[in-house]
């Protein structure tokens, strides 16, 4: 690991830079959120929604996986704001909660393919 051969600080930079940084909580918030992106079955739902809101029974039969496995995964997700539901009849169709979530995805899949 390469290292400076003599101990010297840029007080004006590390000033500018601990101004701008933000709040301890929010960069906890923002780990967190990535967390949830840590896992591939909810890249998979996130996907799936891109195209269309859907149940959980769609969900699962697109994704080949239990509706009890959608179903935890999407509790997640809308506990972190990235999903949201609404009921219609008897059913409840998931869906993307904002447009932020298309872009958080597009702009990491740019990023691997590159």
């Amino acid at each position: 690991m390469e290292k400076c051969e003599i101990v010297e600080t840029h007080p004006e930079i590390v000033e500018a830079v601990n101004a701008q940084m933000p709040q301890e909580e929010i960069l906890y918030d923002l780990a967190e959120l990535f967390k949830v992106f840590g896992d591939s079955t909810r890249i998979k739902i996130l996907y799936v929604l891109f195209e269309s809101e859907m149940c959980v029974c769609d969900i699962a039969q697109i994704l080949q996986m239990s509706q009890s496995a959608i179903s935890h995964q999407l509790r997640v997700l809308k506990q972190n704001h990235l999903v949201k539901f609404r009921r219609e009849g008897k059913s409840v169709l998931y869906s993307l909660s904002d447009d932020h979530v298309r872009r958080i995805i597009n702009q990491g899949l740019e990023h691997v393919e590159e």
